[in-house]
């Protein structure tokens, strides 16, 4: 990880980016696609800075986008770095532009994976107040109910993290009517399948493997959709997708720090739901299979 560059630089960062007296070079080509419905996403472009003495910052500019949108993320950066030294750091923030220092990719280690976990747990261990988090929020680009409660995180994540959802993906045809019921079926079973209550904890929100950044000192989490939540959903997002590397080696670093509960495992899909719904809400009907398919796991699981 390079130094940052000295406070009143950084201050100037935008004015500078503006006049073109830093090179900016996009990280890579945007993963977005417009959504098929309301609420239209906000937009973020990732860049790498270039100072003239050769050193490099990565930013996140965006476009199109509400006030909130990326105080949202420094918020969540803010709040997981009080808790673990695995949060990159951020370097500066306002409502246009998000800094963090340039980290070089490199491979995964056994060594990495294993801190990771038990960085998580520490993470997690931190706790919140409530579920939910004290300020708006966004997943990738689209909204986040992130209005915090104090009941259980079955209800809570019933309200704020599926229903939210159902209605966008049914506008925009990503699922039909017998869909909605059977989520919001599985939906009012969420007590009796959540496992056993734990308090809120401060979670990432948004872990898929993509948002851990392997670099050469460590592995760290990037990209946060940060709230008080279940720990549970943290290790479930990194087995989306084809899932982290060496994720039975970040699980054992974990377990070193705390036990997870019996069935945490068989309750993976549970967790996806809220992701694959996002995916449907923005992209419409090609992750209606993998959602479906998350939903009939608990059916039969109740036969």
């Amino acid at each position: 990880m390079e130094e940052a560059p000295d406070l009143e630089r950084l201050r100037l960062l935008p004015e500078l980016i503006e006049h073109q007296r830093v090179r900016t070079t996009p990280v890579k080509a945007s993963d977005f696609a417009m959504p098929l419905t309301e609420p239209r996403p906000c937009r973020a472009t990732a860049q790498r800075l270039t100072f003239d003495d050769g050193t490099h910052l990565f930013a996140k500019l965006a476009e199109h986008a509400p006030d909130d949108y990326l105080a949202a993320e420094a918020n969540g950066l803010r709040w997981l770095r009080e808790a673990t030294p695995a949060a990159v750091p951020l370097l500066y923030a306002d409502e246009r532009l998000l800094v963090e220092p340039w980290i070089e990719p490199a491979a995964p280690t056994r060594e990495h994976a294993e801190e990771l976990g038990r960085e998580l747990a520490a993470m997690h261990d931190a706790g919140a107040d409530r579920f939910g988090a004290p300020w708006h929020g966004y997943i990738g680009e689209t909204f986040m109910d992130n209005e915090e409660a104090e009941g259980s995180w079955a209800e809570w994540y019933g309200a704020k993290r599926i229903e939210p959802y159902l209605k966008p993906s049914r506008d925009n045809g990503a699922l039909d009517a017998a869909d909605v019921a059977a989520l919001e079926a599985l939906a009012a079973r969420l007590p009796e399948l959540a496992g056993p209550e734990e308090p809120p904890a401060r979670t990432h929100g948004d872990l898929w493997w993509g948002n851990v950044h392997w670099g050469a000192e460590r592995a760290w989490i990037i990209d946060p959709a940060a709230h008080g939540g279940h720990r549970e959903t943290d290790l479930a997002n990194l087995r989306l997708w084809g899932g982290v590397p060496m994720f039975e080696t970040v699980i054992a670093g974990y377990t070193e720090v705390r036990p997870l509960a019996d069935g945490w495992e068989e309750r993976t899909p549970l967790h996806h739901l809220f992701p694959l719904l996002v995916h449907t809400t923005l992209f419409g009907r090609a992750y209606r299979d993998q959602l479906l398919g998350n939903v009939s796991h608990f059916t039969k699981l109740s036969y």
